[in-house]
């Protein structure tokens, strides 16, 4: 698989198979991902996988959480913005509906979004969850790393004939994460990943999110 192939062809998988993924597929994708870019070569990243017990105590902690309301709030994390301008919000929205349609999830039903949503600390039945993290003291430009070396696992695993989610949702209920995998109080949660093979026959995986035009985004300048 060349590159352009593998960026046209990774998407969030929402359902995975319980096809196993050796830990040693795991090891070979993390070392092509050490070859992910960061400024002046900091390699701020940290990652964290869990697979079998590990990864069930994980799940089975944060859905009680979750069951007891007891969520963060990403404003709180400063993750996302408390308020979303017209574009970035309807971008969401259209994500979000267009999954919640192919399920059959009406606006309004709250249980069958609470539902779904629950579905994001299962991992999304994948296997194998990689959580990355930062040391809690940089900045911007080492988050911006992060996300690109976020960038490059999900690239490389389609390399192995592999589909990943990138999963935000885990900043809500970050103890269980920190208490199962050992992470250090020193460092902070950028994101989760489900790591698996789809599951084809799977509705919500024919979703493919709209792209803005690329005219529409590209300002260029100086050019004949």
């Amino acid at each position: 698989m060349d590159v352009f192939e593998a960026i046209e062809t990774r998407k969030s998988i929402r359902a995975f198979t319980d096809q196993p993924v050796e830990k040693e597929t795991v090891e070979k994708l993390l070392e092509v991902c050490q070859r992910a870019p960061s400024g002046t070569n900091t390699q701020p990243w940290h990652v964290y996988v869990c697979a079998g017990a590990v990864r069930q105590a994980i799940t089975d902690d944060v859905l009680a959480l979750a069951a007891a309301g007891n969520a963060g709030k990403y404003e709180d994390y400063n993750y996302y913005p408390p308020v979303w301008n017209d574009d970035h919000r309807d971008r969401r929205r259209g994500v979000g509906w267009g999954l919640y349609g192919l399920l059959g999830i009406k606006k309004g039903d709250r249980e069958g979004s609470a539902r779904q949503g629950a579905r994001n600390f299962k991992f999304f039945d994948a296997p194998v969850g990689l959580f990355i993290t930062v040391d809690s003291y940089l900045a911007l430009g080492n988050w911006a790393d992060a996300g690109m070396y976020a960038q490059t696992m999900m690239l490389a695993a389609r390399g192995f004939g592999l589909h990943t989610c990138p999963q935000a949702a885990w900043i809500q209920f970050q103890e269980p994460v920190y208490r199962h995998l050992g992470i250090p109080e020193d460092q902070s949660l950028v994101t989760g990943m489900c790591l698996g093979y789809a599951d084809e026959t799977a509705i919500e995986n024919t979703l493919v999110s709209d792209r803005e035009d690329m005219a529409d985004i590209a300002h260029f300048r100086g050019f004949d």
